[in-house]
């Protein structure tokens, strides 16, 4: 279909190989299933301070265990959620030539649309997958998609009400009484992320997208229920089980610094499917790029650094090797 970015077209070589040198390929295991922990926002509000003690204990648990949890009663209403999925299938479908033409055809930034991995030299560097990556400044421009407009803009302020709240609780219980993430993390540094992943022709051999942290404080991610997702937990890899009730939240590399390693930044990826495309919306938590990172308690596992100076210490990483090395670049 048109939609769809031109894998087999650009990347025909590194499929050619995959064909004819196996030995290339990602090993082919089964993988467990496993169920997140899953915690009811709702008891914050409870007037029992016992229960709200008890759900802060269970959120900071799973970010110090797991590095991923689920949330239900978030404050993002179903409504909400369906009809940011709808608008995002909306645009997807539109032909690929309208997508990679994002500033003129949607008013987006430049680059804010973006499909496969241009610097991959070898099929397990491959994402199978297309995405806007849009910055929040961008939300209200999207030239004649209204509805999407309107859309994002009701997610993006719940889903940023909620990343603040957790972040706070986060910091509350290291016994942090910070206003950093309010400061730093406002809503114009922040990023929507519409994925989609067609069907591939090959799953055994090409991810959806490839396994790596996230270099924000935390990730807020609405998924479908066709499922994909998968963590390292212990060494070994875990299929996260759909949840159409809840949000998924993982911490990023920026709060396992900011934490001196309490709380874990885990290496996820998403595998492909061979007849069923999948969605997702993520929300990524970010400070300005000139914010300075640094633990918050001595002594400090990590050298202090700028959001910036990481992403382009990443950029630099994956343009070189091919892939992201991350937190241990920064270690003292």
């Amino acid at each position: 279909m048109d939609m769809d970015p031109p894998f087999h077209e650009i990347y025909n070589t590194l499929l050619d190989n995959t064909i004819l040198n196996k030995s290339e390929t990602k090993t082919s295991v089964v993988v467990d299933e496993c169920e997140l922990p899953l915690i009811d926002l709702r008891r914050l509000s409870v007037d029992e301070s016992d229960e709200k003690d008890k759900c802060k204990e269970e959120i900071t648990r799973a970010s110090q265990e797991w590095g991923f949890f689920q949330v239900v009663n978030h404050g993002i209403s179903r409504e909400i959620l369906e009809k940011m999925r709808r608008e995002q299938v909306k645009l997807f479908k539109q032909s690929f030539d309208k997508k990679r033409q994002e500033d003129k055809f949607l008013n987006f930034s430049s680059g804010t649309y973006r499909w496969g991995t241009p610097t991959a030299t070898c099929i397990s560097q491959l994402s199978w997958s297309e995405a806007f990556h849009i910055p929040l400044t961008d939300v209200s421009a999207s030239n004649g998609f209204t509805s999407l407009s309107s859309t994002m803009e009701q997610f993006a302020t719940k889903v940023a009400n909620l990343a603040q709240r957790l972040a706070e609780i986060l910091a509350e219980k290291l016994g942090c009484k910070s206003t950093f993430f309010e400061e730093n993390c406002v809503p114009s540094t922040c990023y929507l992320r519409f994925n989609r992943y067609p069907p591939c022709p090959i799953p055994a051999d090409v991810f959806g997208l490839t396994p790596h942290t996230d270099s924000d404080f935390l990730t807020i991610l609405h998924q479908d229920q066709v499922g994909g997702l998968q963590l390292i937990k212990a060494g070994k890899w875990f299929a996260v089980k759909p949840n159409p009730e809840a949000l998924i939240v993982n911490v990023g590399d920026l709060f396992q610094a900011w934490s001196n390693d309490v709380y874990k930044s885990v290496e996820h990826r998403v595998v492909t499917n061979p007849r069923v495309e999948r969605y997702s919306t993520a929300y990524f938590f970010c400070p300005s790029y000139d914010t300075e990172i640094q633990s918050w308690c001595e002594p400090s596992i990590y050298k202090k650094f700028s959001f910036k100076e990481y992403r382009e210490q990443v950029h630099k990483d994956v343009q070189l090797l091919g892939r992201k090395v991350g937190l241990p670049r920064f270690l003292v």
